[in-house]
């Protein structure tokens, strides 16, 4: 059952439309130089594949701003530019093409400056997003020296009002922690102030299965309060991987559909075929499919048989073979365990049309 949004503005990012009643969108940064283009483009190319849709470059100089122009010959994703400390490199992001700003209030905090921004900004119909981060919070909002949700949700509005003063409103927010609590908590209380569509994200999280894990576990819990119209998942390393957790957050909460979506039995005792084998083949020869389907893998009849017929396609193990399912029923009886994962994979191509394994 889908759970109910929050009702936030919607702002146009590019031919993006992002909050309102539009999809969660999701999002990602590069990791390269934005000053090496081809590496850029590369990365961007990747991401977009992946099922990105808004990509955010580091602009730390003046060069990297003016690299934006090039970057945006070559894709055909978004590009946000990533702004801190200097004002100047936000003017000149604009006038390189970008199609959206992130500001820091921690690190920008001349009033005058914010004010020319947003005027530039409204001149090119480009929205800019106010980005707390709880490492980099400006010492006016810290409480007894430390961040808290309530000194994050005044920094916001302190650049929010400026803007909104200024007559800009396509004003997206976000504010991240690298603590779940907090950054849930910072977010619940920033409702209550407006619509502007929110950005979620935990920020450092962590490597690899811990930083996964705290950024589903943030992102989810406010999601599922209806909370959030744009996500990016921060992980350390190859950025398509933040995509692919992304995904995976949104598809389980039914936000989204892409691709296939796995039942996998856990295994115990009873099982008798190679269930974490056979599912770690099925999941990667089906990585380019895009088509949403639900694919059970399972290893003995106690839950394995609903689940089966329940799936759009799946495997129920025995002892070296196995039944494979389509669409509730038996589709091929008692199948090599060898030869499983080939006979599935086999029938799910040969039903979908364009597609080969």
């Amino acid at each position: 059952m889908a759970m109910e949004r929050r009702r936030s503005r919607a702002v146009r990012v590019g031919e993006l439309a992002l909050g309102g009643e539009n999809p969660v969108v999701i999002q990602s940064m590069t990791n390269t130089k934005t000053t090496d283009i081809a590496s850029t483009v590369t990365q961007i190319r990747a991401l977009q594949a992946a099922g990105c849709e808004l990509v955010r470059v580091a602009v730390p100089d003046m060069d990297s701003a003016r690299a934006i122009a090039a970057i945006k010959h070559e894709v055909s994703l978004p590009i946000a530019a990533d702004i801190h400390y200097d004002p100047k490199l936000a003017l000149a992001a604009l006038r390189a093409g970008a199609d959206k700003l992130r500001l820091n209030p921690g690190n920008i905090r001349d009033p005058k400056a914010i004010r020319e921004i947003a005027a530039r900004a409204a001149e090119r119909g480009v929205p800019i997003r106010v980005g707390v981060n709880a490492g980099s919070l400006d010492a006016r909002f810290l409480k007894g020296g430390k961040a808290t949700p309530e000194g994050m949700v005044e920094a916001a509005l302190w650049e929010i009002s400026l803007l909104e003063k200024a007559g800009f409103h396509d004003i997206v927010v976000s504010l991240k922690a690298a603590e779940v609590g907090l950054t849930v908590e910072a977010n619940r209380l920033l409702v209550r102030e407006g619509d502007w569509p929110l950005h979620l994200g935990i920020t450092e999280p962590g490597p690899d299965l811990e930083g996964i894990v705290k950024s589903a576990v943030g992102i989810g819990i406010l999601l599922s309060e209806g909370i959030g119209d744009t996500i990016r998942v921060s992980l350390p390393g190859d950025p398509v991987r933040e995509v692919e957790v992304a995904w995976e957050i949104l598809k389980a909460l039914g936000l989204r559909e892409r691709g296939p979506s796995f039942v996998v039995c856990p295994t115990c005792g009873r099982t008798g075929i190679d269930i974490p084998g056979i599912a770690a083949e099925v999941k990667r020869r089906l990585s380019t499919l895009k088509t949403p389907l639900k694919i059970a893998i399972m290893g003995c009849p106690v839950n394995g048989l609903v689940e089966v017929k329940r799936a759009d396609y799946g495997i129920l193990g025995g002892r070296g073979f196995g039944t494979v399912y389509a669409h509730g029923k038996v589709a091929k009886p008692r199948v090599r365990e060898e030869d499983l994962v080939d006979e599935l994979i086999g029938l799910i191509f040969a039903e979908q049309e364009g597609s080969s394994p």
